[in-house]
């Protein structure tokens, strides 16, 4: 048995606090513009705008923390979670990713003495970065010995399973439903991940104006179940 297998599908379930159903990743303001409105709507939503942001943007940068991580190098790991903050232009897709960050990097300092947790931790305190939940995540793996692949499968399903619970609140599809769509987006897991291990640094990044327009109204609703 692998001795990271524990460990990683303790922070990967909903009972870790991250605080992350709280966060519907843009789906609640899309369901109000109608771009979301069935199950049909939901899996295009995942194939559309969730998945190439994954695979161009959101994993790079993860295996980008990890290899920072795993040299020990902090200045580097300090250097991509100032990048991950300049990508995300809505400020409250900024916000969310550093509340789900800094929760992970604190429920993480409860169960894992990892110097270099406290570290980056130490750095966050002092004003030198934000903590994004990306730059956490690829620190996490490295410092708990999680293969990279893992760490990228393990994130994607975070992010599918995060909207696809979201949408249990938000439009008529029930569980099963919920299931088999969730079920369809990993079937792209691994050719999603394989294609996010070639994207360089230089050519990392992804603009997604569905999501940004979404986050930027969703601040200023009058009424929302989710706080991004």
């Amino acid at each position: 048995m692998h001795a990271w297998l524990p460990g990683l599908l303790q922070t990967s379930d909903a009972l870790f606090p991250t605080g992350a159903y709280a966060h519907s990743l843009g789906l609640e303001e899309a369901v109000r513009l109608g771009v979301v409105k069935d199950a049909g709507g939901l899996a295009r939503f995942l194939a559309v705008q969730t998945i190439p942001a994954m695979r161009e943007h959101e994993l790079p940068y993860l295996r980008y923390a990890w290899d920072a991580a795993s040299a020990g190098h902090l200045a580097e790991l300090r250097r991509i979670d100032l990048e991950i903050h300049a990508w995300k232009l809505a400020a409250e897709t900024r916000e969310a990713s550093i509340q789900l960050g800094t929760r992970r990097l604190k429920a993480l300092r409860t169960i894992t003495p990892a110097p270099l947790l406290a570290a980056f931790e130490l750095v966050i305190s002092h004003g030198g970065c934000h903590g994004h939940h990306l730059a956490v995540c690829g620190l996490q793996a490295a410092v708990e010995g999680i293969p990279l692949d893992a760490a990228l499968h393990a994130y994607l399903y975070l992010s599918f399973s995060a909207v696809c619970s979201a949408s249990l609140k938000l439009i008529r599809i029930g569980q099963d439903g919920c299931q088999r769509i969730l079920r369809e987006a990993l079937g792209q897991a691994a050719a999603v991940v394989e294609e996010s291990k070639s994207v360089p640094r230089s050519s990392a990044g992804w603009f997604n104006p569905v999501l940004e327009i979404s986050s930027l109204r969703h601040a200023r609703a009058e009424e929302r179940l989710f706080i991004s």
